[in-house]
């Protein structure tokens, strides 16, 4: 399959909701109640805190390290020590960067940022970078969104003089770091409830308990959700609970308009600042700031978000627009030549490919389109004169970080989450690294039917798609890692008419009836279709509202198309 078709998904809808909890929940549209259903929600006083997002916000005292964490803050900030915020260069670790700055200088503290060059110094913290901020009579680095398997750098800091406190989200391997404090939920007997927040969400942790140390300078630790949610929502960690919350809250802070960055970058994506959701980040916001750190420095991403200058926040929104244009040129040209080099196990549970021509910066985005395409765990990798940078993007059936653990001997450096990570490796380890990697992915997955699933919450008739219904799922966003949209499939819907629509012509806009209701549906990436003689047709989709002109409408948003066969 060429990287960037569709491959073929069975559609598994969920089994229908009981009368009984439907009685229960009948004061909503009885679609809603079936994805309530489907959500684990059968009561109203489950459905309504839900749907209000009315669950805890815990406390950031439950997180080991946070009180030796805030007393040095304290102290530093009392003292004038010199403090600097060691960043990341994917959204994520610069939203916690952006935040823990503006936060401390907020509370009087001098600090500044260090975020590491990809090309030059990788991911996460180095001894060089150290030794640097070392001469520069740094006292005290708060490393943010990594760190929790950097020992040997922790190591050295202390040996510089140097207070370092690590705040990382990732999941420890072997012995914690010997840094001064280390805040992670993941780490072994930490209480935190919530662990699978992001990097900046337990920055915003650290802020929140280090604020309430200054309770007469009058900062209000809500005014920093709006990078908790831009961070939350471009990491893909689950939107479920806590996280769910705290998303939603920053979307209202996002909406006021008040970072200026923010607000020239909705302008530039053509988003309207005052209705941005969680789908603007992840598909129209998070991509332009990542592509700040993908293709040069994270440094314009920085400005950006923190800039209160209408000049500077302008030209670094047109500049993170073009850089995103040229990644997003250099991601397509990439994955056909990944897609022509391709190597995989005997069985094919695993690809990987790497090039000389690969720019490490869009490894992750190659790996994506590999897996997406084939629904195989997958592997890019960035040849150079040592080394070979890689990274994964796996499949809910294939822990990936686990499978790396495996073979870390072989690996220089390692570290990530279940479906996504990154390594470093010598390239005479390579043949070793995959023969070792192939096996265990014939062993993890071995006998296994690996086709995507799409999972439909209930099969509606289009007359039940209406402005209530979709006033009701409203309620259900922030939608996105593991609190997905509401799925519909509705089936034998007449095709009226289709035709191409996009600058290249690679989408479709049709329209459909079903029993005297009519209505637009447009389906991304199945410009194809125009070009078949369609009668009869079933559909995965999601209700929404098109805005053009003014006029607003109800659409399908297609997830799926198959021709209907009875």
């Amino acid at each position: 399959m060429i990287p960037g078709a569709k491959p073929e998904r069975k559609w598994k809808i969920s089994p229908v909701i009981p009368g009984e909890i439907s009685q229960i929940l009948d004061q909503y549209p009885l679609p809603l109640r079936q994805v309530l259903f489907n959500r684990g929600y059968f009561t109203i006083d489950a459905a309504e805190a839900y749907l209000d997002a009315d669950v805890p916000i815990y406390s950031p005292f439950l997180l080991s390290g946070i009180d030796r964490t805030v007393g040095r803050l304290v102290e530093a900030i009392q003292h004038c020590e010199k403090i600097v915020v060691y960043g990341d260069y994917d959204v994520d670790g610069v939203s916690a960067t952006v935040l823990l700055v503006e936060v401390i200088r907020k509370l009087g503290g001098s600090v500044e940022k260090y975020i590491p060059d990809r090309f030059d110094e990788g991911y996460g913290l180095n001894c060089e970078a150290l030794e640097i901020l070392a001469a520069s009579d740094v006292k005290l680095v708060i490393k943010v969104d990594c760190g929790i398997r950097s020992p040997v750098e922790a190591a050295r800091a202390i040996e510089l003089g140097m207070d370092l406190i690590i705040s990382d989200h990732h999941h420890p391997r072997g012995e914690v770091p010997a840094a001064f404090a280390v805040v992670c939920p993941k780490q072994e007997g930490d209480l935190y409830p919530n662990k699978e927040i992001s990097g900046v969400g337990l920055a915003y942790k650290i802020a929140e308990a280090l604020i309430e140390q200054f309770p007469y300078q009058e900062v209000i630790s809500t005014d920093w959700l709006d990078l908790v949610a831009l961070g939350t929502v471009a990491d893909v960690v689950p939107l479920i609970g806590e996280n769910r919350v705290l998303v939603r809250k920053g979307l209202e802070v996002i909406r006021t308009g008040n970072r200026l960055g923010l607000r020239m970058l909705a302008n530039i994506a053509g988003i309207d600042i005052q209705k941005v959701n969680s789908t603007d980040i992840g598909f129209k916001l998070g991509p332009r700031l990542n592509a700040s750190g993908r293709l040069d420095t994270a440094e314009s991403a920085y400005r950006l978000l923190i800039s209160t200058d209408n000049s500077e926040a302008g030209e670094e929104a047109k500049q993170l627009d073009l850089l995103n244009y040229q990644r997003q040129k250099l991601t397509a040209e990439s994955v056909i030549k990944a897609g022509e080099n391709l190597v995989q196990s005997a069985n094919g549970a695993i690809l990987f490919a790497a090039d000389g021509t690969f720019s490490e910066g869009i490894v992750g985005l190659i790996a994506s389109k590999l897996t997406e395409a084939h629904y195989r765990p997958s592997i890019a990798g960035a040849i150079q004169e040592e080394t070979i940078r890689a990274s994964c993007r796996s499949i809910r059936e294939f822990h990936i970080t686990q499978a790396l653990d495996e073979c870390a001997d072989l690996l220089v450096r390692h570290g990530g989450h279940a479906m996504a990570a990154g390594f470093t490796i010598r390239r005479e380890n390579l043949d070793e690294f995959l023969e070792r990697l192939f096996s265990i992915a014939e062993r993890e997955l071995g006998g296994i039917e690996l086709i995507p699933c799409l999972n439909i919450d209930a099969e509606v008739s289009l007359k039940t798609m209406d402005w209530d219904l979709l006033r009701n799922l409203d309620q259900l966003n922030p939608t996105g890692a593991e609190n997905p949209g509401a799925v519909f499939m509705a089936k034998g819907l007449s095709v009226l008419e289709t035709f191409r629509m996009g600058a290249d012509r690679k989408h479709l806009r049709l329209r459909v009836k079903q029993d005297g209701t009519t209505m637009s549906a447009v389906a991304f990436g199945f410009g194809e279709w125009a070009d078949r003689s369609l009668k009869q047709i079933d559909m995965v989709f999601r209700l929404e509202m098109n805005e053009y002109n003014g006029f607003r409408s109800l659409q399908l948003n297609v997830i799926d198309l198959r021709e209907s066969t009875a």
